[in-house]
Parts: structure tokens; C-alpha cells; sequence
């Protein structure tokens, strides 16, 4: 039987410029415009559910479809702080259904473990799945089907004082990964032909102490670099002497001379080195760089980058096209793009020393703690269809069974001598399962954040398992 689909709530959006002002500020109009029509599904609309989908609803996500099929019961409205006690026995994505009002939303009253198994085909429609306290053999078989479409995934789960949240994506590519740390691209150490040419026109030597004041620091920089240069057979300072003489403070008339300070803190942007970085470079040489028909539109940008840095550019990369603000009179600020969109071009040049490719393994081995244990409660989950302190009694039986059950995992991960203490084995047995809507609220944070970044193309998704220990207040990213 197909699943059964509730009505949609339609919204009116207030104008994004406004509404998003603040976010807009951070990923930009394209970014926002990624958001605005994706479409995301979610499985289990628990308490992490719940609080993944309320960040994206206020980020501004395009439609959800949300998948559950439990009723309310009493124990919900303990760890759910988004209901009340009359919504009792209602379908659980209904719980939330305050939030669902801001955004166009279709909810599918089933099982998210039944719909794994008989139909495969229904996650491909969406831009991203998140998955919530799924067990491991579903997360599996969702990861398969996910990777096979193509499909990207984020797997939450909250689970006592603990949880984790893993992004699964055959590939992720960024455009724009705003590293913490970065140069501006002024070429001081490397101008292009307009610049040259424009340097050539104006005089340091200028009597007017006003016009001193106002020539840009780039000019101060490139002009004094060149007198260096010619003096020393083409060469930029290179050793520590070199580097260490004030050219800049010889040519200031007076100490307060801002846009000489300015040419002074920037001065070691000389000495950088010339053409792309690293990592650049190994983007170009990957085999994907060689761009087809099937390509993305991320690669075939990638491909045309190859072939400017080879042949158009000196083997640099394209100009960002932003200025940093400088000192500098009105006159000498001012400035006078097929398939693929001139914004996406304008956005790839500009972040084109930014690039970044992100590509996920598919096992789930290699982690300790936390994480052996986040398995080894979903193995024993199978044996003994309950999970370990779930009910009333049992409990030394519960904590004696799941220690056998961990270290028959440790061993089939080939850590063989390996020991988990025992206060964390009784531990996971104390939480009993329990979804505590004060670790769920983090985790669904944590999840929405790696959403975002996939769906907007910016910054870059954690690459592993990430561990929230609630019990000591740590997390840790297990790169796997």
C-alpha cells in the first residue's frame, strides 16, 4: 500500500531580503536561493527530528516531507518539549506541526524502516535525507540506496547523554568553503597587465602631501617592489635580511601617513608565493577535472580553471573581483559572463583559490567508545528485540549481555584485547533508549548546521562521525 499523504500547509514568505537579512549576510543571495528550493526529507520526527527541521524551517528550506509513523504516547510528552498533553496519540509528525506552518509540508504516516526496505526509489526525489534514530541495518540499507541515487544523507542520533551525527555523500564539492585564515588576492607579488599599468601612472614622489596620502597601498607595495626587482635581476626579496628592510618608511613624508601603515602591515603579501596552492592543483589534476558530457557543473568549471591557469594566466587563478578597504582618494577606487548561470560563474571565480572536494567512505568501522557502543545496542537490539535497559528489570542482565555483545563487535573490527569500561556499558544500559530532548535540541543542531552546508555549497561538511559525550561534555570527530 502506498504511503499515506496528509494535506499541505501553504505559506506566504515575507520578502527573503528582509526575512533572511542576517543569514543573507552570511551564504549570500545563492546560498539562500539553494535553500529556498530545496527538498528535504526527514525520517522520525522525534525530538532530534524535530529540532533539525525547527533550524532549517528558520534558515528558510523550500519544502519538507516528513516520514513517521508512531502515534504520541505518554513518554513523548516527557522529552518533547514542542507538545502538549492534548495532542496524545495523534500521529507523531503532528506534534511538531507548529513549525510545518512557515513552509510547504507533506507528511507520510509510515514507518521510515518499511519504507527503506520496500521502497527504495522514493528517496531520490528529494535534495537531501535526514535520517533520525534510525538503527544500524536501516542506516545501512539507506546508505546503499542513497549513495546508488546519488542522494545526499545525514544520519542523527540521540541516544541517553550521547549521539552522534554522520554526513554520507559519495562527493560534496565546494565552491566557497570560507577557510578562517585568507589572503585577499591582490597579486602584489605577481600584477596583471591593467595593474602594471596603472601603477606606472602615478608618481610616490608626488609634492602634494594630500595626494600622498591618498595613493593606495597596493600601488605603494607594487611600485617599490618593482624598483626592487630591477635592481636585483628581476628578483623579490627572498631572505630573511631582505625581507626585514623598511622600503615602505622611506618613502612616507610624514609618520602619519595611513595608507603607508596600511602598505606596511600588507607588505608581507609580497612574499607570498606565486600561482595556485596545493590543494588547487590536485583539484585540477583529478581525473573528474577531464570534463564530459556527464560532468557537473562544478567540474567543467574546474576543467575551464585547468585550462586558464595552463594558458590565460600566468598560472594564476582567476581575480576575485573584491577590493579590501584601503586609503585611497575617490578617483583611484573607483572600477569599471551557456549551461551554467553568470552568478555560479561570477561566485566560482571569485572563490576559485577556495575550492574544495569532499568525498565520504561508506563503512562504519574504526570508532571506540561512544560510537562501538552506539552499535553494539542495535546488535543487541536484534538478538533480543528490546534495546538494553529499555523496560523495568533485568538491568545486571541487560549490562552483562551488552558487554558479550561489544566485544563480539570489537572483535569483528579486528580489535581483538580491546576494553570499554564498564561504567560506560552501564551507562548505555541506564539510558534505556531515552531520547532527552536537551541532547536531541544539540544534536539536531549539530545536523542542521551539516545541511546547510551541503545544500548551500559553502564551508566544508565534517569529514567522519561526529561523537557528542553528554556525560563529560566532549565531543569528538572520528575520521574514519
Amino acid at each position: 500500500m502506498p504511503p499515506m499523504k496528509r494535506k499541505k500547509e501553504e505559506v506566504t514568505m515575507s520578502e527573503p531580503k528582509t526575512k533572511y537579512d542576517r543569514q543573507l549576510r552570511i551564504w549570500g543571495e545563492l546560498g539562500q536561493a539553494a535553500l529556498e528550493e530545496a527538498s528535504i526529507c526527514l525520517l522520525n520526527c522525534g525530538p532530534t527530528g524535530s529540532e533539525a527541521l525547527k533550524n532549517l524551517v528558520l534558515g528558510g528550506v523550500g519544502s519538507f516531507t516528513v516520514v513517521d509513523g508512531s502515534k504520541v504516547e505518554l513518554g513523548d510528552l516527557g522529552n518533547n518539549f514542542m507538545g502538549t498533553r492534548f495532542q496524545l496519540y495523534i500521529p507523531l509528525f503532528e506534534f511538531p506541526v507548529a513549525l510545518m506552518i512557515l513552509l510547504k509540508a507533506t507528511f507520510i504516516e509510515e514507518n521510515p524502516d518499511t519504507l527503506i526496505s520496500t521502497n527504495p526509489f522514493f528517496f531520490s526525489q528529494f535534495t537531501l535525507v535526514i535520517a533520525t534514530q534510525l538503527v544500524e541495518d536501516s542506516m545501512v540499507k539507506l546508505d546503499r540506496i542513497c549513495r546508488e541515487a546519488n542522494d545526499k544523507l545525514v544520519f542523527a542520533r540521540s541516544y541517553g547523554l550521547s549521539g552522534f551525527v554522520r554526513v554520507s555523500v559519495k562527493e560534496h564539492t565546494v565552491i566557497d568553503s570560507k577557510p578562517d585564515h585568507f589572503l585577499d588576492d591582490l597579486r602584489l607579488n605577481n600584477p596583471w597587465p591593467e595593474l602594471k599599468s596603472f601603477v606606472v601612472t602615478v608618481d610616490l614622489n608626488v609634492s602634494d602631501p594630500v595626494a600622498h596620502k591618498h595613493i593606495p597601498y597596493v600601488v605603494i607595495l607594487v611600485k617599490i617592489t618593482d624598483e626592487w626587482a630591477q635592481s636585483h635581476s628581476g628578483n623579490l626579496p627572498s631572505t630573511r635580511e631582505e625581507k626585514k628592510q623598511d622600503l615602505v618608511k622611506s618613502n612616507m613624508i610624514s609618520m602619519d601617513e595611513d595608507n603607508y601603515k596600511e602598505a606596511i602591515e600588507a607588505a608581507f603579501k609580497v612574499f607570498a608565493p606565486r600561482g595556485i596552492s596545493s590543494d588547487i592543483q590536485q583539484i585540477c589534476n583529478d581525473t573528474c577535472a577531464e570534463s564530459s558530457s556527464n560532468s557537473s557543473d562544478f567540474w567543467v568549471m574546474v576543467a575551464a580553471l585547468k585550462e586558464f591557469v595552463s594558458n590565460e594566466s600566468d598560472g594564476e587563478a582567476p581575480l576575485e573581483g573584491s577590493i579590501p578597504d584601503m586609503t585611497s582618494s575617490t578617483e583611484k577606487s573607483v572600477r569599471d559572463l551557456s549551461s551554467i548561470s553568470k552568478p555560479t560563474i561570477k561566485s566560482f571565480c571569485k572563490n576559485a583559490r577556495k575550492l574544495k572536494v569532499c568525498r565520504y567512505r561508506m563503512d562504519y568501522s574504526g570508532a571506540m567508545g561512544f560510537y562501538v557502543l552506539l552499535r553494539a545496542v542495535d546488535r543487541f537490539t536484534a538478538n533480543y528485540n528490546k534495546f538494553p535497559g529499555q523496560f523495568d528489570g533485568g538491568m545486571d542482565e541487560d549490562i552483562s549481555r551488552l558487554k558479550t555483545t561489544a566485544l563480539s563487535l570489537l572483535a569483528d573490527l579486528g580489535c581483538n584485547g580491546s576494553v570499554l569500561p564498564d561504567d560506560l556499558i552501564n551507562e548505555m544500559c541506564r539510558f534505556g533508549a531515552s531520547e532527552l530532548h536537551v541532547v536531541a535540541a544539540f544534536i539536531g543542531g549539530i545536523a542542521s548546521q551539516e545541511v546547510i552546508k551541503l545544500v548551500t555549497k559553502q564551508f566544508v561538511p565534517m569529514l567522519g562521525t561526529y561523537i557528542f559525550n553528554g556525560i563529560d561534555h566532549k565531543s569528538q570527530l572520528l575520521t574514519l
